[in-house]
């Protein structure tokens, strides 16, 4: 039996949509203005946009381009356009997406589950029992997230977030590209009615008052510089191997820089008036998001809307419903590209290919809900899955992501030859790329990102060694080295067998053709 047919987009706007909704997701609506404050407000908007313009686009363009060129999924493609390391490099894009693909997931099935809280128990005051910590102790929105995942709930609502995956994924583009085009716009519709309703609030113009009130002296602080191109990295979802897949499906005369530049404005159009929504919803009541993602999206928007005077329970679930939607349209990106790297690569046929990466990630994902306590006074992350969650977050999307970007320049640029990708996009592109992509590709991304990872490493080692300390199990334990051990061995272990086993596929494939010909 032959291989199916790839999918194909059945219109330029499905596309769009589909890569625009990769793009936007949870790290637009909250980690975007969690960093904004963080990094003097609107000030972070002046290193944001050069992020935007030095790695971005360029990047996005790169992997359009690989991808609409050779009509075939990440490590596919990057085997056509580099020979066997380049396939590495995609598989090590794929495996480092995978480990981001399992525990973003289980973020969503929080996010499910305090959508169901939104409608009530959310706002109440209530004990939390796993912790032996009496009502009241912890703020609403605290004590109901500690309940949550330090019970086995979790696990079904993980399920469940994976099997709507598996459904959106299961017919390819043509259920993606239907999906896409719901959500995408309501995902505005939604953002669109929670500024005005911050904005109409009695002192819901402080915090647009605050954001647009740069402070230009943390500009001076090398970290602002790092949020904002790593920011840029997560939040046009590159690194992934999406884009690549993405644009294999786009008819042969499809204009990839358009795209790009189409693609970077909507996500980022998208992430200013998020900003302008938190700052205004939270300011009015003089709260202040000094805080991680997590926190932002579990304790401090919880707190900010339960101050509302009227409207608590409508505009939690609001809120709660935009976030899943926005999730489920960059985590369905993800399992599409795992899914079709494995379909590309190996002539599998999709739907057992979508079951085998939707029984595995669920596996990983459900590790990522365990709600065992390991940490009872609070002290770090209260549970072994929040705290695994932590832990390979921090190598998956601080290292793992700049990574994959720097060797797909490096391989791209230099094996393949930045001037003949430029040429392949310039033949249908309206708006020609001259040589400066080639520079940009060749030589300024790899350098600016060695400057990045190395900062890191460098704030990590003068913090005292390897993500800065210990986590408690039980007793002192060096769980963060069995995390960055693991990861290592997933990711680039991993990579090595499934690049030797599509060599001996090949190398298999070459021999019957050869022993055809003789035969004949």
């Amino acid at each position: 039996m032959g291989q199916e047919p790839r999918g194909v987009w059945k219109s330029k706007l499905g596309f769009i949509l589909a890569a625009s909704g990769s793009a936007i997701g949870l790290g637009n609506i909250v980690f975007f203005s969690a960093n904004a404050y963080r990094f003097g407000a609107g000030a972070f908007y002046i290193p944001y946009l050069i992020a935007l313009f030095v790695l971005g686009i360029p990047v996005m363009m790169l992997e359009l381009g690989v991808g609409h060129h050779y009509r075939r999924a990440f490590p596919e493609a990057m085997y056509m356009a580099a020979g066997v390391k380049g396939e590495w490099v995609g598989w090590f894009g794929l495996l480092n997406a995978a480990v981001i693909t399992m525990y973003y997931i289980t973020i969503l099935a929080w996010v499910l589950g305090t959508l169901i809280g939104a409608f009530g128990s959310l706002w109440q005051a209530s004990a939390v029992p796993a912790f032996g910590l009496e009502a009241g102790t912890l703020s609403n929105s605290m004590s109901y997230f500690f309940n949550m995942i330090s019970r086995y709930d979790t696990v079904f609502y993980v399920l469940i977030v994976w099997l709507l995956n598996g459904i959106v994924v299961w017919w390819g583009t043509k259920s993606i590209e239907r999906v896409v085009k719901v959500f995408v716009p309501l995902m505005w519709l939604f953002m669109i009615v929670l500024i005005v309703r911050g904005l109409t609030l009695e002192n819901g113009s402080n915090g647009l008052y605050l954001l647009f009130t740069p402070d230009f002296e943390v500009m001076k602080n090398p970290q602002v510089w790092q949020g904002a191109f790593s920011q840029i990295f997560f939040t046009l979802s590159l690194g992934f191997g999406i884009m690549a897949t993405y644009a294999s499906y786009l008819p042969k005369d499809s204009d990839q820089t358009s795209n790009a530049f189409t693609i970077s404005f909507l996500n980022c159009s998208f992430e200013f008036i998020a900003g302008i929504a938190i700052f205004a919803l939270l300011f009015c009541f003089a709260i202040v998001p000094n805080a991680s993602t997590l926190s932002m999206t579990f304790f401090v928007i919880p707190e900010g809307l339960g101050a509302f005077p009227v409207g608590v329970k409508l505009f939690g679930i609001l809120f709660y419903t935009l976030l899943l939607t926005a999730g489920l349209t960059s985590s369905v990106s993800l399992v599409e590209a795992l899914g079709s790297g494995v379909i590309d690569r190996f002539g599998l046929r999709r739907r057992p290919v979508v079951i085998i990466v939707c029984i595995l990630g669920a596996i990983g994902s459900v590790i990522f809900a365990l709600p065992k306590v390991i940490d009872p006074t609070l002290a770090n992350d209260g549970t072994l899955g929040l705290t695994l969650l932590d832990l390979f977050d921090h190598w998956a999307f601080s290292y793992g992501l700049l990574i994959c970007g720097f060797l797909e320049c490096v391989f791209v640029g230099w094996v393949l030859g930045a001037d003949k990708l430029r040429k392949s996009i310039n033949k249908t592109s309206r708006y020609q790329l001259n040589i400066s992509f080639d520079i940009m590709i060749k030589y300024v991304i790899p350098i600016v990102i060695l400057v990045i990872l190395g900062y890191a490493i460098n704030t990590e080692a003068s913090d005292g060694g390897v993500y800065g300390h210990d986590f408690v199990m039980g007793e002192q334990s060096n769980m963060h080295i069995l995390v960055l051990v693991s990861w290592i061995i997933f990711t680039v272990g991993g990579a090595l067998i499934l690049t030797g086993i599509a060599a001996q596929k090949r190398k298999k494939k070459a021999s019957a053709l050869v022993d055809g010909g003789a035969g004949n």
